[in-house]
């Protein structure tokens, strides 16, 4: 059997070398087109950790105003009970001045009927001796 080998010469190498093997301008070309999707990459997550970052802040400040509004109401909330406090001294004090004037009054009253009836009993009395001196004289007593 014979061999048969293939020949290249110069020329076909070139022509081999330039068309199969890939230059380093192909490699360059993909080694910039890396470089460029890495700073892509790079920046699209910088500009989302910004945006991350600001979200944060506005988070942060709604927040400080939230608790602003709790310190509000809490301090509403204290002065409503220093208020219901007042009120609740002030009917105290209102109930036990009422309950000295009614008391009072009652027992102003009760002299008042004390005296009517004193006033009746008088008169009743003073009645039955009229009636008793008009009796008297009727049967010629007196």
């Amino acid at each position: 059997m014979e061999e048969k080998s293939l020949k290249l010469n110069q020329e076909t190498m070139d022509v081999l070398v330039a068309n199969v093997i890939p230059t380093t301008k192909y490699f360059e070309s993909q080694f910039k087109h890396m470089q460029y999707q890495i700073n892509e990459i790079k920046d699209n997550q910088k500009d989302f950790e910004n945006r991350v970052d600001k979200r944060f802040e506005q988070v942060d400040k709604r927040f400080e105003q939230v608790d602003k509004r709790f310190e509000k109401v809490d301090n509403d909330i204290k002065n409503l009970t220093n208020e219901v406090r007042k009120i609740s001294d002030n009917v105290l004090s209102l109930s036990k001045t009422m309950e000295v004037t009614i008391r009072d009054h009652i027992i102003n009253r009760d002299r008042h009927y004390d005296n009517k009836f004193n006033n009746l009993r008088i008169f009743n009395v003073a009645m039955v001796i009229g009636v008793s001196g008009i009796a008297l004289k009727l049967v010629n007593v007196i």
